[in-house]
């Protein structure tokens, strides 16, 4: 938001510069972005007064002035602006002057008649953009004066910067009442008294959604001068806030919205029928708003309808069909409070942002619609005359004002060190707020403004601030450092990412939102839509971290980089019983060469074996690893034959495989890609280890080779033999799978190592071959095996 320093100063005129004024405020928590110029250089730019216009004789489009710029003294001035005729005030640039984009002015020859200087518009002067015609100024502009005194002198503009909390300052008042409570001074309000009614009309209004719209006031002016135009110190005033002028009542409203924080909009009368009806939008309903488009509106959007159809979007933009035009003499008045909630992201839905609804969605005075009403009609009258009737202010229900306690105790706990009292007093009521002291307390009454004010801390902020931050010294607070409790069962994350990166993988980030198409291929999901998505290929919330590795990938082999190991940790978003579920996950992918290019190893590419020994090793960190175990099952985005559900203690932890083919030719990637995704809230549960003694007796081997069906998977071979041995097997593994001749087809062997021992007696090899024996029952009886000898 941009703000006059010299509006600032009708309200408080503290005794300091603008840069120190925006210095105090952004110490204060109101941040000064920027301070600059409101206009540019216009030295030897002065006013001047037409006084003859004659055809130039060598050129259609020219004409010859006589333009008077002081007592006694015409220039004969060249120019081709449309807009020229005898009488008008304009700008005149002298003879030996520069522009603000440095072109110099001389008396010059045009079409062989003599020019002594330029007539601007307000492009060529650096003002607007406006290049249409002659930058043209009020008649009772006194002529031969500088071009920036008439424009109302020299000025600072203040870009203020405002954040969520603070509605109340997106407003000169708002700011002059802060400057009010930091330079100590009085506010000197303009006039708000009521303007007297001069007719009786009055628009009948039903308030509909009274919690969306708890207020609404509003007033018919009939009988503006069509002929009207806007005071140039308005539009000025307007320039300098980053408005420009579009019509003496439009004009107004927004003038009235930068001084007092109130948003407003008026209606042409004439095309209003019946009464005004603040209500929810039905479904189906379409309204061509002021931005040219035509929005179909859902039923959580508050509208302000007549008897026939909506009128506009409430607190957000009107509509075309009654908006004022050239020739409105009627006009409706509105200003009203709509609640934040009925606000806040429906100008995302519609596709527009307006400054009414950022002001609304941060909140606005619920007391202030009829002081804004009384303004704005003051201002109005003042140059396009008309007839105003009653106010007509409608409360959908009273809101009273919150009592809060503060206590010079918790000032000085907080603040450290002791307000005085008096300063306490002053600070709160040149912010608004009506104070009672009690012994060493205040009871404060909070003003209708300040939405952000909900407890005594609160308080002790505004107080902080005001008196200032950079007067409260620096001291060493005593403490005692304690240690914080650091569970053994917890594995740092930290830990996992160091493990991922040791072993080569590189950590990435990637956005939430990703491409619904993608993720739909890569987890057979459509994901969460977004209602406005940033871009078209970030349309879903992720329920995935898949997506964004591989676009990450896809990326990184269009820059020629083969190799890649990625990784990332972050949320994933699942819709269940319309709720969204947020989980953890870690996430990896691996394609390209095993190992970077060296001299000490083979060339090889990456395999899943290589994908489950980086899973082993996030394991070993737990001390999981034995329970972890890898089941073949399908997932639409997986290789058939390498596609694996990861399951820990009985409970799956996520998936694990190589990429589809036919993703892969979707996707346009020419070599093997294998990814993982674990759930990582089980990963970073440490297993304590439990102390064993060591058994004294010595242990026993026995191999076994058994034929199994091709399908039967290395997990189902292991748990068996594990469940046969009994604690006596204190190691099982798989150390050799054949296929081949002696091998029936659609069989295959597996060659087992199993080490036995007790850890009462010494094993014998009796004890050991009845073990085994017990063994191969087992998976006869379960997997159909046979002993290959």
């Amino acid at each position: 938001m941009k703000i006059s320093t010299q509006w600032l100063h009708e309200f408080v005129n503290p005794s300091a510069t603008a840069e120190e004024i925006a210095e105090r405020l952004t110490l204060a928590g109101i941040e000064i972005s920027s301070v600059s110029d409101a206009l540019p250089p216009l030295d030897n730019v002065v006013t001047g007064e037409v006084l003859k216009v004659a055809h130039h004789p060598h050129a259609d489009k020219l004409r010859i002035c006589d333009v008077r710029v002081s007592a006694g003294k015409h220039l004969q001035i060249v120019c081709g602006a449309p807009n020229v005729r005898t009488g008008m005030k304009v700008a005149v640039v002298l003879p030996g002057s520069h522009l603000p984009d440095g072109t110099e002015i001389r008396v010059s020859q045009l079409r062989g008649v003599e020019s002594q200087g330029m007539l601007c518009s307000a492009r060529e002067l650096g003002i607007t953009h406006d290049h249409s015609g002659l930058l043209e100024l009020p008649g009772d502009t006194a002529v031969g004066i500088n071009l920036a005194q008439a424009l109302g002198g020299a000025d600072k503009v203040l870009e203020v910067e405002i954040t969520s909390n603070r509605g109340d300052c997106l407003s000169v008042l708002g700011i002059a009442r802060e400057l009010g409570a930091l330079f100590d001074l009085d506010l000197n309000l303009p006039p708000y008294a009521p303007v007297r009614p001069a007719i009786r009309d009055n628009l009948p209004v039903n308030l509909a959604a009274p919690e969306a719209c708890p207020v609404f006031a509003g007033r018919i002016i009939r009988g503006l001068r069509t002929d009207a135009v806007t005071p140039l110190w308005m539009c000025e005033r307007l320039r300098r806030a980053g408005l420009r002028c579009v019509h003496p009542v439009v004009d107004v409203t927004q003038y009235v919205m930068l001084e007092l924080g109130q948003p407003m909009h008026a209606y042409d009368l004439k095309h209003l029928s019946g009464g005004i009806v603040v209500r929810m939008a039905k479904t189906g309903e379409s309204l061509q708003l002021l931005d040219g488009n035509a929005h179909t509106l859902e039923p959580d959007m508050l509208v302000i309808a007549d008897s026939k159809r909506p009128l506009g979007v409430g607190g957000i933009m009107g509509g075309t069909a009654s908006s004022v035009q050239a020739d409105t003499r009627d006009i409706f008045l509105e200003a009203a409070y709509f609640s934040p909630e009925a606000i806040s992201d429906r100008e995302r839905k519609l596709g527009v942002q307006t400054d009414a609804a950022y002001r609304f969605t941060r909140g606005v005075d619920p007391t202030g619609q009829t002081r804004a009403l009384e303004r704005a009609t003051r201002l109005l009258l003042s140059f396009a005359n008309g007839e105003p009737g009653p106010v007509n202010r409608i409360a959908g229900r009273k809101s009273a004002a919150a009592k809060l306690t503060l206590r010079q105790l918790k000032l000085r706990q907080l603040l450290g060190i002791k307000v005085p009292a008096g300063d306490v007093d002053r600070i709160l009521s040149r912010l608004g707020f009506r104070t009672r002291k009690h012994g060493r307390t205040w009871e404060v009454r909070v003003p209708s403004h300040r939405f952000d004010i909900e407890r005594e801390e609160d308080l002790v902020e505004e107080v902080g601030r005001v008196f200032g931050y950079d007067r409260i010294p620096a001291i060493a607070y005593p403490s005692t450092q304690r240690m914080l409790p650091l569970p053994e069962e917890q594995l740092p994350l930290a830990r996992l990412r160091d493990i991922l990166i040791a072993r080569g993988y590189q950590e990435i980030i990637t956005y939430s939102f990703v491409d619904g198409p993608l993720q739909q291929r890569l987890t057979g999901s459509p994901g969460i839509a977004l209602a406005n998505p940033i871009t078209t290929d970030m349309t879903v919330m992720r329920c995935s971290l898949w997506p964004g590795l591989v676009q990450t990938l896809r990326y990184n082999l269009n820059r020629q980089q083969k190799r890649v190991r990625i990784f990332e940790y972050g949320m994933r978003f699942i819709a269940q019983h319309n709720e969204i579920t947020q989980e953890n996950i870690l996430s990896g992918l691996i394609t390209g060469s095993q190992y970077p290019v060296q001299w000490g190893l083979p060339q090889r590419a990456a395999d899943l074996a290589d994908l489950r020994s980086d899973i082993d090793a996030l394991l070993v960190a737990s001390g999981a690893v034995e329970h972890l175990e890898a089941r073949v099952a399908p997932h639409p985005a997986l290789h058939p034959g390498q596609s694996a559900k990861i399951r820990l203690n009985g409970v799956d932890l996520g998936w694990m495989g190589a990429l589809h083919p036919k993703l892969l030719r979707e996707l346009m990637l020419d070599q093997p890609v294998f990814v993982f995704e674990l759930m990582l809230g089980p990963l970073l549960r440490a297993h304590l280890p439990k102390l064993a003694e060591i058994s004294p007796f010595p242990s026993l081997s026995r191999d076994l080779a058994v034929v199994v069906d091709a399908g039967v998977e290395a997990a189902t071979i292991l748990g068996l033999v594990r469940e046969a041995a009994g604690r006596q097997a204190i190691e099982v593994r798989i150390f050799d799978i054949y296929y081949g001749p002696g091998v029936d087809s659609g069989r295959k062997s597996v060659a087992l190592s199993l080490i036995l021992q007790d850890s009462s007696r010494t094993l014998t090899d009796e004890a050991a071959d009845a073990t085994v024996k017990r063994v191969v029952r087992q998976l006869q009886s379960k997997l159909g095996a046979t002993i290959r000898d």
